[in-house]
């Protein structure tokens, strides 16, 4: 009888124990922060978050579709939505997580990006999204704020 019980219970532990490790496949390194920043709030206050390290969550908007060094994650809470850069061959996100969950750490990358780089940056998305880009729809330099990505978890 006691034998019974202590598989039971050993069976009960490592199925708890798998549950809660997993929550996701893993990209990159480790997450270590433990307090989750709205993607809103960064928005709105870039400078405040300039240079830290941190947590968002949500869903995957867009994926780069040539090399997967990108994602775009959307706010779960707003219509809000930033990059999430990762440097090339270090992290390859496939194109299937588009709409899927993810928790991402990184560090915030406040830039102002000048008309000229703004176009090749549109010309380079374009042809990885497969879209059309118009130029003349870029006026002047922008503040381009995005996650220096360094770990992600994706879930379902």
């Amino acid at each position: 009888m006691r034998i019974r019980q202590l598989v039971l219970f050993s069976v009960l532990f490592l199925f708890t124990l798998s549950a809660l490790a997993g929550d996701g496949k893993k990209y990159g390194k480790d997450l270590t922060v433990k307090e989750k920043t709205a993607i809103a709030d960064i928005l709105k206050n870039p400078q405040k978050f300039e240079g830290k390290r941190i947590l968002i969550e949500g869903e995957i908007d867009e994926v780069c579709q040539m090399m997967g060094c990108w994602i775009k994650i959307k706010d779960t809470t707003s219509t809000e939505a930033m990059q999430f850069k990762v440097q090339d061959g270090v992290i390859e996100f496939p194109k299937e997580v588009k709409g899927k969950k993810v928790k991402a750490e990184g560090v915030v990358s406040v830039k102002i990006t000048s008309k000229e780089d703004l176009i090749k940056q549109g010309e380079h998305e374009a042809q990885e999204q497969g879209k059309k880009f118009d130029p003349a729809s870029i006026t002047g330099p922008k503040t381009v704020i995005r996650i220096e990505g360094e770990g992600a978890v994706i879930g379902e």
